[in-house]
């Protein structure tokens, strides 16, 4: 039996304030935008929420040349022309021709879904402004086949951005909104032991205390995020990396083994070898 509360899933640890602010969401009736570093677990969220609730997930991936109307429906005038010019007895119903899009497929759901839309600030800076009416009124209409469509169930809507671009004041007026936060090393550590589950305390605990190392180095362009820590941890396993190698106190071994896991362009690993170089050359000078 689903729950009527989101509290996570046995491969998704959530935290109370994620819990809480999805299920303030849900109560409101509002569209929940989640921000936070890629890696935090933003999209998932949705699938997760899905199967916490038992209930069925319409997923919008939205890219940067995606318009609102997409998610509604697209009228194909184009295959139209050419049954047409083939003779094709389909081009007498219009509706024959209309492609509904991800929001029509959730409307139409006979129980109430999930609606992700992934990623809202990849599009235009009009797009999140074009799905207002829609998204409040829980309508449109189909100007070609003169029809109302209308949600039979209100969906639990998800809205994920990555920050690439401000979204309009009066699209997040409508949303409940959510930052999630890098999960820190306890939260991290039942992350990781939902995926490996047997990892021995000790090599978790220095993988760990390596990741956040690395997290911590200032000017990194790009920190590493859960899902390359979860790769990285795969690999030490594989190798079966010792977790004293993890530790090592030696300056020439203080970047990580396996490091492209962890980063994943040269000026990070040459900020990563400076530092060490610094760090190296501190130890020497001290008495």
């Amino acid at each position: 039996m689903a729950d009527t509360k989101f509290t996570g899933t046995s491969t998704y640890v959530a935290t109370d304030d994620l819990m809480m602010a999805v299920n303030a969401a849900v109560t409101l009736e509002r569209p929940i935008l989640i921000k936070g570093e890629p890696g935090t677990g933003k999209t998932q969220l949705a699938v997760e929420v899905a199967e916490s609730l038992g209930k069925p997930l319409f997923e919008w991936h939205i890219k940067s040349t995606t318009k609102a109307q997409q998610g509604l429906y697209e009228y194909d005038a184009v295959a139209r022309l050419r049954d047409s010019q083939l003779g094709d007895d389909r081009v007498h119903d219009i509706s024959n021709y209309i492609v509904r899009g991800k929001v029509w497929e959730a409307f139409q759901s006979k129980e109430q879904p999930v609606l992700l839309i992934d990623e809202v600030d990849k599009a235009d800076i009009e797009f999140p402004n074009d799905l207002l009416q829609e998204l409040d009124r829980m309508e449109f209409y189909v100007y070609e086949t003169k029809q109302l469509v209308k949600a039979a169930h209100r969906p639990i809507i998800v809205i994920t951005s990555n920050n690439e671009k401000e979204l309009p004041d009066a699209f997040l007026r409508r949303c409940f909104f959510h930052y999630i936060k890098f999960p820190d090393k306890e939260t991290m550590s039942r992350i990781v032991d939902v995926h490996f589950p047997d990892l021995k305390k000790n090599l978790l605990s220095e993988a760990l205390n390596a990741f956040y190392k690395v997290r911590d180095v200032p000017g990194l362009k790009k920190k590493p995020s859960t899902s390359e820590l979860l790769d990285w941890i795969r690999l030490l396993l594989a190798e079966d990396v010792p977790p004293e190698l993890l530790n090592a106190k030696d300056s020439r071994k203080a970047i990580p083994p396996l490091y492209g896991a962890l980063l994943k362009n040269e000026q990070d690993v040459h900020l990563f070898e400076q530092l060490v170089f610094l760090d190296r050359r501190a130890d020497s000078n001290q008495p």
